[in-house]
């Protein structure tokens, strides 16, 4: 109990705080000199730790703790100002320069709103509304491309696109006020880091009501006071129903936004979209895509797959006609398949009934059956595999064949392992 009465007197004369966290319960231990001896005298980790290096530095030292406030953390912490943006975003404008994003083409005129927008220095933070699938989100893929490219206003050449996880920021995240203060420790970091930060916020009407709980302020409040005066600038995301739904009820939040709309492309400019992003599928799957086939799963996902929008469903389309095709390549054929099922099936039953006979039942007529039916398998198997390994070796040839034509023309190089 002493030790607990020594925390509490540290939490609240000390620290002038309310609750004892186990910081204060290691300092006490630490000041407590019969049980930091007895401690120490089992590890001697224990000798290293100095009393007053952890009163001195006490918010530095637990600056990653979860018990810790972000109101707490002075000066002497602010050196690592990067920690809550790295933990809770994604860098786009960092996996644009690793060559991890697809080109984005035909949205042209979005990302040139976009930039319209973010120049401005009051409702500098643009909202794009569009149906599921129609690209909202490749189009600030696109803007981080632009970014690296250098294809954009000084003022935006150096800035870096931060993806904001609401999932991460939310997750774990119990205790009262928690959320509140990762959101705050993200919008510090924003506003105090070196380089200029642009935060993306796709399904943004999740902010609304997000870490609202018992009583306290959500996200969108958290947010509304720094977009207003042009401190943050936010490029959000959301689809036309949800932006209806929360953010035109809350007039204050629609103020801080100016809509850009994201419209499904017609069959021409799908195509478009759908020959920039072919290579990245060809090196995913190993296959060589036609030009046909990128025609056809934009004209089929169309007609045939009325609930979802382009260029979604056409990408969706191709990617698993690709699947199937890279899987037909490396796998067994399901024939062979089908026939090796029934021959397990055929040897299990002829085990089981030898073993009543040799227990005086009779199954002779039985296992014959069997027999004369594993026979038949065995020669129909056979005549499949020596088909199937046919058309492997032509496969191979036809594969080479082309592999030297591109060769011969000077192409970009394709992998046509799997056609």
């Amino acid at each position: 109990m002493k030790i607990f009465t020594d925390a509490w007197n540290t939490t609240s004369i000390e620290f002038k705080k309310e609750k004892i966290r186990s910081g204060f319960l290691l300092l006490a231990i630490c000041q407590n000199r019969e049980i930091f001896e007895m401690l120490a005298s089992g590890s001697k980790l224990w000798r290293q730790i100095k009393p007053e290096t952890i009163t001195e530095k006490f918010y530095q030292i637990t600056s990653n703790s979860i018990e810790s406030d972000t109101s707490e953390i002075t000066s002497e912490n602010q050196t690592n100002q990067q920690r809550a943006i790295d933990q809770y975003t994604i860098n786009l404008t960092k996996r644009a320069r690793d060559n991890e994003l697809d080109p984005i083409f035909e949205r042209e005129e979005e990302i040139k709103q976009i930039i319209d927008i973010l120049i401005r220095r009051r409702q500098n933070n643009p909202i794009l509304t569009g149906e599921a699938g129609v690209g909202k989100t490749a189009v600030v893929e696109g803007f981080a491309l632009k970014i690296v490219e250098g294809d954009v206003p000084k003022n935006l050449k150096n800035v870096e696109l931060l993806t904001l996880d609401m999932g991460l920021l939310q997750a774990g995240a119990g205790i009262k006020g928690e959320f509140e203060n990762r959101l705050k420790a993200v919008i510090k970091d924003v506003k105090s880091s070196p380089v200029p930060i642009i935060l993306f916020i796709d399904e943004a009407h999740t902010i609304i009501g997000a870490g609202g709980s018992q009583g306290s302020g959500d996200a969108a409040n958290l947010l509304k006071p720094s977009l207003a005066r042009g401190e943050l600038r936010t490029i959000a995301a959301t689809t036309w129903a949800e932006y209806k739904k929360y953010f035109e009820k809350d007039a204050a939040l629609a103020r801080r936004f100016q809509v850009i709309k994201v419209e499904e492309p017609d069959e021409e400019k799908c195509l478009h979209m759908m020959r920039a992003i072919v290579p990245k599928l060809e090196q995913h799957h190993h296959v060589f895509i036609t030009d046909s086939a990128i025609k056809e799963s934009v004209k089929l996902s169309r007609r045939y797959i009325t609930s979802r929008y382009l260029p979604d469903k056409a990408v969706s389309v191709l990617d698993t006609a690709c699947s199937r095709i890279a899987l037909s390549q490396s796998s067994t054929p399901p024939e062979i398949e089908f026939l090796n099922r029934e021959k397990s099936r055929i040897k299990r039953e002829i085990k089981l009934l030898t073993r009543e006979s040799l227990m005086g039942y009779t199954q002779d007529e039985r296992i014959q059956n069997l027999e004369l039916k594993e026979s038949t398998l065995n020669k129909q198997l056979n005549k499949q595999k020596k088909q199937w390994e046919k058309e492997l070796a032509i496969s191979t040839k036809i594969i080479q064949i082309k592999k030297e034509m591109m060769n011969y023309l000077d192409l970009d190089e394709v992998d046509v392992t799997k056609t």
